[in-house]
């Protein structure tokens, strides 16, 4: 899955040649699953149609403050627009539009939604090669720079002039994998290495029968998901659960017992940097496991029962760097017994919950 996956863009199109390949972007941005509300300046009209861009992005197109199809005039607000944007992307970034950029002269919409801006902004130049080395230009960079927005590099080859140098903007697939890399980069979780327990154990009684607990699995599966969309690696043991989960950062082991879920956590526990322990371990298991179903009858039925590992104390006594974290569920004295199991089990951190 693309770290670009939901987020929201404002794809700002000046007016170049190179417009023409917004298309392409676009499609691509939706395609890695963001979703894209493209702001062109007038002059961008002249090489790509609104109509092409908005069917791609499947969101209407703006380029003026006010939409006058009818009497009935609707204000765009571009401070809306840009509290809506996780990213802004300029491409092409024509010379006059990098100006502007600088100097905030909002004399169109983008222009006006740009100086709003509360997220990264990247732009793509796009320019004639004596364009894109005038010093203007090179002081319009060096000025973007210094505001904290991004310069995706413009690309050597053949110019719109018939010249062949450096100005070609970036290409599409190239845009799209500089931002995805920059923003992996940029993750608060990237190249940590996390192990995630989630969902019940089931102890065997016979072949067919066993005991359980109701829990579903979700909120490990949740912190799998969040901790692989900051950027971790994730180890997510999981009991057996309906759930499914498909990430390209999580690697899930499948298993039924406690027994099952203690080794599987002390198999891959000295390669993580942080484990998590949300799944609902059973504390007891039948002593003995009957080889066939046994038979229903009259009399009296009675399992004895002997204790699992607790597999939360036996990493805390293993652990080295490790920052371990578990869960509490508690009916009284809430905060003083999750203290005390922090302390009992040498934890980093406690999850308490109240039922």
């Amino acid at each position: 899955m693309s770290v670009l996956s939901g987020k929201k863009i404002i794809l700002g199109v000046s007016g170049g040649i190179a417009a023409y390949k917004t298309a392409t972007l676009v499609r691509l941005l939706i395609k890695a699953g963001a979703q894209v509300q493209v702001i062109m300046t007038p002059a961008s009209k002249d090489f790509v149609t609104p109509l092409t861009l908005s069917t791609l992005s499947r969101r209407p197109v703006f380029s003026t403050f006010f939409n006058e199809e009818d009497e009935n005039a609707v204000w765009n607000n571009h401070v809306d627009l840009a509290l809506w944007a996780d990213l802004i992307v300029i491409a092409p970034a024509t010379a006059n539009t990098l100006s502007k950029m600088v100097n905030g002269n909002c004399d169109n919409l983008f222009i006006a939604t740009y100086i709003s801006e509360k997220c990264p902004v990247y732009f793509a130049p796009a320019m004639d090669l004596d364009m894109y080395k005038h010093p203007s230009t090179i002081a319009s960079f060096n000025a973007l720079r210094d505001f904290g927005n991004h310069i995706i590099p413009a690309e050597k080859g053949e110019l719109a002039s018939g010249l062949s140098g450096e100005g070609r903007m970036a290409e599409p697939e190239n845009i799209v994998a500089f931002l995805e890399k920059d923003l992996e980069d940029q993750l608060p979780l990237r190249g940590k290495k996390i192990l995630v327990t989630a969902g019940p154990t089931y102890e065997a009684i016979d072949p067919v029968r066993f005991i359980g607990n109701h829990s579903s699995g979700k909120m490990g599966y949740d912190i799998a998901k969040a901790a692989a969309d900051a950027g971790a690696e994730v180890i997510l043991v999981s009991g057996p659960t309906h759930l499914d989960i498909q990430h390209e950062h999580i690697q899930i082991r499948r298993v039924q017992s406690a027994q099952e879920m203690y080794d599987a956590c002390h198999d891959c526990f000295d390669q993580v940097d942080t484990a998590v322990s949300a799944a609902a371990v059973a504390d007891y298991r039948p002593k003995n496991i009957g080889s066939q179903k046994i038979k229903k009858n009259d009399a009296a039925f009675s399992i004895e029962l002997e204790k699992t590992k607790d597999i939360l104390a036996s990493l805390g006594e293993v652990k080295k760097n490790q920052f371990l974290i578990g869960f509490a569920l508690e009916t009284e004295n809430e905060i003083e017994h999750a203290r005390q199991k922090i302390q009992k089990k040498n934890l980093d951190l406690i999850v308490l919950n109240s039922l």
